[in-house]
């Protein structure tokens, strides 16, 4: 086992909704002192697998991570993969799938801004947005501002595109739990407390909605995250002690696309690690990219 002082599992590059491109995102990981991190870009692998290659020696270790975005009869879930084998026929054969679902709800999003509030941009922009790996709000919501069609990113967001309902267009957890499995990966539900929009999931909801993953074999929850309050970590760690599940913990950053810093993850000093932590850092540890 290596350092673990300060962890954050969970982080966006360009290649999904993040700033950062996958090479500048090392650098600013030493700068925060993070020993171990990993990128989980949206239904996207390709960032990991630059991140690899570009690692040198005495950059802080590195665990490959995906964030899937799921839904199913149950609900809505975003599950993360870590240390799974980027060159696995599963884990590439579920990102191809969440990328075309992706690029059909992109489709589909401008079709609705146009024919709900005529909204229209140039067929340029409409390309460059289609020549992104992963586009998703958050590309359209700043050319929206661009275009003069609202006054923030947010707001673009909040008051027009999640007024579009994608409908089935998304993986089925099942799916995307067994692939992370299948590729060598650990299956985690990200964020587990937050649901559609500004739902917010506890008590006997959370219990069921976890039971209901851990039947596809779903290991862990993300207890420890940037927009958790002391009392909802308390929960998630009750939940992951119940269920023996892994803990894992991450910020959640995005550069300039959110006001969340690296390392922000409200995890505790070392020597008070819960051991579904301690777990998760021993089973990663041999998926680990030491440079």
């Amino acid at each position: 086992m290596m350092c673990h002082s300060k962890i954050d599992l969970h982080m966006h590059t360009a290649v999904s909704d993040g700033t950062d491109r996958p090479e500048e995102i090392i650098a600013r990981v030493r700068e925060a002192e993070i020993c171990l991190f990993s990128v989980t870009d949206h239904d996207a692998i390709r960032g990991c697998t630059a991140l690899v290659k570009a690692l040198q020696t005495g950059d802080p270790a590195f665990l490959t991570g995906a964030e899937f975005s799921c839904k199913d009869e149950e609900g809505q879930y975003h599950i993360l993969g870590y240390g799974y084998d980027p060159g696995a026929h599963a884990i590439r054969e579920l990102v191809e799938k969440g990328h075309a679902l992706r690029m059909g709800k992109l489709q589909k999003r401008l079709d609705f801004l146009r024919d709900r509030f005529g909204f229209t941009f140039c067929q340029e922009d409409i390309q460059s947005l289609f020549a992104l790996d992963n586009p998703g709000k958050p590309h359209v919501g700043n050319l929206m501002v661009r275009y003069g069609y609202a006054a923030t990113k947010e707001i673009a967001i909040r008051d027009y595109l999640n007024q579009y309902h994608a409908g089935s267009a998304y993986v089925r957890p099942e799916y995307a739990v067994q692939a992370i499995l299948d590729a060598g990966g650990i299956p985690v539900l990200a964020h587990p407390v937050f649901g559609r929009g500004d739902e917010i999931i506890v008590g006997e909801d959370m219990d069921r909605r976890l039971r209901h993953l851990m039947a596809f074999g779903l290991k862990g929850v993300e207890a420890f995250y940037s927009g958790f309050t002391p009392k909802l970590i308390a929960q998630m760690l009750a939940f992951a002690e119940k269920y023996a599940l892994y803990v894992t913990a991450g910020s959640d950053y995005h550069g300039s696309n959110k006001l969340v810093h690296l390392g922000d993850t409200g995890l505790p000093d070392p020597t008070e690690y819960p051991s579904g932590l301690l777990r998760f850092l021993e089973a990663a540890d041999s998926r680990i990219v030491r440079s």
